[in-house]
């Protein structure tokens, strides 16, 4: 299972899937966050294995 750390929630969800799938999944739009893992920005198209853990941070902009 992937540990998927978004605003103040933690989800568990099954990995061997994209940051793009898990993104879709959680009923959000892959343009509005950005994915972290350790510390690090990493793609949408990174896999994700099976026990791993990542940080969903959303994108803020303004003008």
């Amino acid at each position: 299972m992937v540990k998927v750390h978004f605003r103040d929630t933690e989800i568990e969800r099954p990995g061997k899937i994209t940051i793009r799938e898990l993104i879709k999944d959680l009923g959000l739009n892959p343009q509005s966050v950005l994915a972290v893992r350790e510390g690090k920005l990493v793609s949408n198209e990174t896999r994700l294995g099976e026990d791993g853990e990542i940080k969903l941070i959303s994108v803020i902009s303004g003008g």
